[in-house]
């Protein structure tokens, strides 16, 4: 069996053959430095027209460091954000962002199938009001969610209203926001601004690049000094050009849409491949390129041992992540192993 037999993450993906192909490009000529190249300029403007707003546009390396700095530019050391209780920035980025923040504090919201609710932020905001403890400042939702689930506009829209009654920001962790939008069939200004959203962490790791998030301040205000902040982190990559080029290549033809409509179509086919196996059944409902499945344990550990790759997640259960590059073949070999392992 290859070594690319994995639904592991999306992170296992190599580059999609059009951001290939745009960092091939900016490779054959000398550009300036630190984002004043033409390529970051090409990339921030066809965000922009993505979006279709003027929202200011930066990169960043990786995820962490977007979602960390984006939160910190919202609040300040005494703040605090409120997020679900299995986002990623609260489970796995090493305190990020209070890293970021000097100590801006998570409180963790509870909401069914990893999305949270406009009564679990109303329940965090008001149980505690006085000084000494920390002030809620921001929102943070996780588009598609950490269980592969998706957030709808009038869900967002709804997490805005009361976010309004606070007179809190919204974060947005796009990881899987292609995804998202592929899976909702919208207009990506529809779940975004449209909707309320004042900062989105764009992946484009996840969705065919080496390397290179997109931080899209809808709410400018929130932008003001960002460029500093990132360079304090090293996050101001000198030869810029390699992290933004891609993302031109991501944008022509609307590659990024058609990633992620094929990691999603993969997923679906694997989701439906195994509720047909007895004694298999999903934890989450499918939604965008991540299957979450319960797996009896020797159907795992023989899957492990024809040379499989996946993480067992939450409560146990197996995470089954299609991208890009997988293949119906890899998705009806990988179900045809465990009906035999099952049988």
């Amino acid at each position: 069996m290859s070594d690319s037999e994995q639904f592991a993450s999306d992170n296992y993906s190599g580059i999609c053959p059009q951001a290939w192909a745009a960092m091939d490009e900016a490779n054959r000529m000398d550009e300036p430095a630190y984002g004043e190249d033409i390529w970051t300029a090409r990339a921030a403007d066809g965000l922009r027209a993505l979006f279709d707003t003027d929202c200011d546009v930066f990169f960043t390396f990786n995820g962490t460091a977007a979602n960390s700095l984006a939160l910190a530019s919202i609040g300040q050391s005494f703040h605090s954000v409120i997020c679900h209780e299995l986002a990623h920035i609260e489970t796995d980025e090493c305190g990020g962002p209070e890293y970021a923040s000097n100590g801006s504090k998570l409180l963790p919201g509870e909401g069914r199938d990893g999305k949270l609710t406009p009564d679990s932020i109303e329940h965090l905001v008001t149980k505690r009001t006085d000084i000494h403890y920390p002030k809620p400042k921001a929102v943070s939702i996780t588009q598609a969610t950490e269980v592969g689930t998706v957030y709808t506009p009038d869900e967002i829209r709804a997490i805005r209203a009361v976010a309004d009654k606070h007179k809190l920001n919204i974060h947005m962790d796009g990881a899987r926001f292609a995804n998202a939008v592929a899976a909702l069939g919208v207009h990506p200004a529809e779940v975004t601004w449209k909707a309320g959203v004042d900062v989105l962490c764009f992946s484009g790791t996840k969705n065919g690049l080496a390397v290179g998030e997109a931080v899209v301040f809808f709410n400018r205000a929130l932008a003001e000094d960002f460029e500093w902040r990132c360079k304090q982190a090293g996050q101001l990559a000198s030869k810029m050009r390699f992290i933004s080029a891609p993302w031109c290549g991501l944008m022509e033809d609307e590659t990024w849409l058609g990633n992620a409509r094929h990691a999603n179509a993969c997923a679906d086919r694997l989701a439906r491949g195994l509720l047909d196996i007895e004694g298999v059944s999903l934890r989450y409902p499918r939604q965008a390129n991540g299957v979450f499945v319960e797996l009896p344990q020797p159907v795992q550990d023989g899957l492990r041992a024809n040379g499989w790759r996946f993480y067992n997640f939450i409560g146990g259960c197996s995470r089954l992540v299609c991208s890009w590059s997988t293949t119906e073949a890899q998705v009806d070999r990988f179900l045809a192993d465990v009906r035999g392992l099952v049988e």
